[in-house]
């Protein structure tokens, strides 16, 4: 895999390896992420949820968010994304951390010595290890609504199944969605904050 844009570009990065049951975002839909997101990106606290490779925060940290908490409870994956970052020079921009997204995540605040982020990226599995489609978005998000981890001003994006259906917890809305073939991305605020942001408009 490797870097789309930023300081990094075209650095490679080492992937999952393919008994790791790790659906890797696409190329065409990291990059119209990033696209969606650039505006915001500059200096943002990041948290990557269910991290996989790390292959989003690692961008976002290219891209110029000033630290990313990774959040993965597959050890191999969390030795890999370690890994990453030293590699990259980015040992203390980034930081991966044991955990299940659908447990409290109360704990992140005080593990990351950040209370909350101004951009949450969850990529949850779209099936089991039996290929039975599994619908973990909306807990996960009712999660992270939970522990107060959005930023007043902030945006939670969730990539998912486009048969899934997938509720903004109580206090947020979804005020965007792209398709990209079976994949959503929706974007998410909280709060009072206003459906018409420059930052972020295509």
């Amino acid at each position: 895999m490797r870097i789309i844009a930023g300081a990094l570009r075209s650095r490679s990065i080492r992937g999952a390896g393919k008994d790791w049951g790790v659906r890797p975002i696409s190329g065409r839909i990291k990059q119209s992420l990033f696209d969606i997101l650039s505006g915001l990106l500059p200096g943002a606290r990041f948290l990557d949820l269910f991290a996989g490779t790390g292959a989003v925060g690692i961008e976002a940290i290219s891209r110029g968010a000033s630290f990313v908490f990774f959040v993965e409870r597959d050890r191999r994956c969390l030795e890999l994304i370690e890994e990453n970052l030293a590699a990259a020079g980015l040992t203390g921009r980034g930081k991966a951390h044991f955990g299940d997204v659908l447990d409290d995540l109360s704990w992140i605040s005080y593990r990351s010595g950040i209370a909350q982020y101004d951009l949450i990226f969850l990529g949850p599995p779209y099936k089991d290890s039996e290929k039975r489609p599994l619908a973990l978005s909306t807990p996960a998000l009712a999660r992270v609504a939970a522990a107060g981890l959005l930023a007043p001003q902030g945006w939670a994006v969730c990539q998912h199944q486009v048969k899934e259906v997938v509720e903004a917890p109580p206090g947020w809305r979804m005020v965007r969605r792209e398709k990209y073939g079976d994949t959503f991305l929706s974007f998410f605020r909280c709060g009072d904050t206003l459906l018409n942001s420059p930052a972020i408009q295509a």
